[in-house]
Parts: structure tokens; sequence; C-alpha cells
């Protein structure tokens, strides 16, 4: 088992939407752990993946590989038996907001959102996805450059703006987190982080009106023309 890869390239390299980094990035990507990573976790061999990013979030370095065992010790106890219950094998995608606890000892909030797979006879062998960290992690001073930068490293503030609501309100996140998300799949597919935006504007009402399970599946499948 070995884990995944967050990026191709080094977002430190390429920055927002595959260019040059800004000032901008270099806020966010400064030290702070990243805020959205994937992990994946088979219900047939009891084995996870989870990416670099996911790792920081719970205070390792990338070479750690999970564990069931070590999951489940860093969740809160608190929030360990709803956790545990997620884990169960189902057919539906699910979404969860919880606490970790890093290597640390450090509290941090994290949403995880998962989607199925199956294999080739239908039958649910694996469940995969993201995890956000929504930690108030950044400094008041960091959230002020993230205000006045914005509209340095997007085509158009008001599609990403309407876009992150979207998000907010979707996985009760807050604006820098639902931002994360946006950038994050912007640099996964290499597409203008305002093309992402659009897509997810023109998209996600309709999906809004039903259950948060197609959002969740439309957010990871989504590939723009």
């Amino acid at each position: 088992m070995t884990r995944t890869d967050d990026h191709q390239m080094s977002e430190l390299d390429t920055g927002t939407d595959g260019v040059a980094p800004g000032v901008l990035d270099k806020a966010l990507l400064g030290g702070a752990p990243q805020r959205v990573g994937r992990f994946e976790y088979r219900y047939d061999t009891d084995t996870w993946t989870w990416s670099a990013a996911v790792a920081r979030m719970h205070g390792y370095d990338e070479h750690v590989e999970p564990t069931t065992e070590l999951i489940l010790r860093h969740k809160h106890p608190d929030d360990l038996g709803m956790v545990k219950a997620l884990l169960k094998r189902s057919s539906a995608p699910f979404s969860s907001r919880h606490r970790i606890r890093t290597v640390s000892g450090e509290i941090r909030s994290v949403v995880v959102v998962g989607e199925i797979v199956t294999d080739d006879a239908g039958e649910v062998i694996a469940t995969r996805g993201f995890y956000i960290d929504v930690t108030k992690s950044v400094s008041d001073e960091v959230q002020h450059e993230l205000g006045a930068k914005l509209n340095a490293v997007v085509a158009d503030r008001a599609v990403i703006e309407q876009a992150k609501g979207m998000l907010m309100a979707t996985y009760d996140v807050d604006a820098d987190a639902a931002f994360e998300i946006l950038r994050w799949r912007s640099q996964e597919l290499n597409i203008k982080l305002h093309d992402i935006a659009k897509e997810l504007v023109t998209t996600l009402p309709s999906l809004l009106s039903c259950s948060r399970g197609p959002v969740d599946h439309f957010l990871m499948t989504l590939v723009a023309d």
C-alpha cells in the first residue's frame, strides 16, 4: 500500500491555476497544513491510502502509511462512535464533520466526503473521497491578505464568491475552506479556478434542491469541457 500524491507537481511550484505562485499562494501554502486531501479505504482488504495533505492534517509526514487502527486512534473520543458507523460498508455516499487529535495533541476539525467504489459485479469494495481541514488555522493578517489579494488570482470574483457560497452551504464550512476546495480541484484538473467555479454555479442549484449525495458525486467527478 502506498500513499497517493496530492498533485503531479508541487503546489509551491505551480501556484494557483498552474501559474507561478503569487502572494496569495504563498500565504496559503507557507507552513500551514494543506486544507484538502484525498483518501481511499478498501473494505475487502481493510487498507487505506491517503494523500500527503491528509497525513499532515494528522501530524505525520508523507511516508506514514495509515491503518484502520491508526485512523481511529486519532478521532476525538466524542466522535469515535459516529466515525466507526461510517466505516461500515454502505451503498450510499456520505459526508461527516468531526474532530481529530494530531500527533502533537492538537484538536482539528475536518469535513470528510466519500463516495462508493464498486467492482465489475456492482459490489461495493471501497469508499474514497477527500478531507477538508476546517480548523481556524490562519491568522487575522493572512485572512486580511486573502481578501485584499483575491482579485489578483481569479478572473471574476463574483462567480468565485457565488461558488464559495454554495459550497459553504452544502458542507457547512467557512469561506476560506470553500475557496480551498475550488483551488484544489482547479490544480488537480489543471483547469482555471474561474472555470471550475462557473461550472459549479451552473450545475449545483439543481443538485442542492435534493439530497447532498448527488452534490458529493458531482464534485468528485467534475470534469470541465
